[in-house]
């Protein structure tokens, strides 16, 4: 497999020297997005003025009453973004969203707006209800729809928290990110190792320990296009992108999964090497 790549945060270089790289065209990278399917009807996607106001007032006291350490918070690009992280507790997506400092969105399973205790708090910060009934893929064109506004997705690529009860906790990734990474190939993912997240909310528990450290390492982003194109990537060319649509819908469907797959693993080693448990 072409994985050699990672978003490593152990130093300030870029993880892709220029030397590696062969820019691919934009009529290739419209090819991609546009084989990634996953088209939305929907109008603009809005961020609810409650979000955006819990926002203003609770990271400030979130951080000065735990003990939370950030690592890597300057390699956030103010931009829209796709945040990928491990999942170990119920405490770890506003980890991801005291970092980037904007609001970030959530696919949350439906149940969560149908519970009295959850359900104003979904529907406040504008979280988006998924049914596992209609599958995976209509929880992407959600999220298709998010990006679209200029909004940031959060994801975890595990697809769940983990139900490890001993390390390594860390489970195998789903290639959802990786498909809207394809979808949006200019936008920048973000990966986020979280330590320590599990001793200071137990799953299942709504105990709250904060004066148990929490890690917070942020990697070097980088896009799908940059990825699709280096030689320690994907290392396509535009004649192979090319030589992709002419395939036949079988064998596309089949290469289209390996890409995911190929970009899935590097996630998932990033996490891995960055210090996800």
């Amino acid at each position: 497999m072409r994985l050699t790549l990672v978003m490593r945060i152990e130093s300030d270089k870029s993880n892709l020297p220029s030397h590696s790289i062969q820019m691919l065209s934009n009529k290739s990278l419209e090819y991609i997005s546009n084989e990634v399917g996953l088209e939305t009807t929907e109008t603009d996607f809005k961020t609810p003025w409650m979000y955006k106001f819990l926002l203003f007032i609770l990271p400030v006291p979130f951080r000065a009453f735990t003990n939370i350490h950030y690592h890597g918070l300057e390699r956030i690009p103010n931009k829209p973004s796709i945040f990928v992280a491990n999942h170990t507790s119920h405490v770890d997506p506003f980890l991801k969203i005291v970092a980037a400092k904007r609001p970030v969105h959530y696919l949350a399973k439906k149940e969560h707006f149908e519970s009295q205790a959850t359900k104003i708090l979904m529907q406040s910060t504008g979280q988006i209800s998924t049914s596992r009934e209609k599958g995976s893929k209509d929880a992407l064109v959600k999220a298709v729809h998010v990006l679209e506004s200029g909004c940031s997705m959060g994801i975890f690529p595990e697809g769940t928290r983990s139900r490890n009860t001993n390390a390594p906790f860390l489970q195998e990734g789903k290639t959802g990110a990786a498909r809207l990474a394809a979808k949006f190939p200019n936008i920048p993912v973000i990966p986020i190792s979280i330590i320590g997240a599990r001793d200071f909310m137990k799953p299942g528990s709504l105990i709250i320990k904060p004066w148990k450290r929490i890690d917070v390492f942020i990697g070097h982003s980088i896009t799908f296009s940059d990825w699709l194109s280096d030689n320690k990537g994907g290392n396509y060319s535009n004649q192979e992108i090319e030589n992709i649509i002419l395939m036949d819908e079988d064998q596309k469907r089949e290469e289209m999964k390996r890409i995911y797959r190929n970009f899935t693993e590097l996630i998932m080693d990033t996490l891995r090497k960055n210090g996800a448990p």
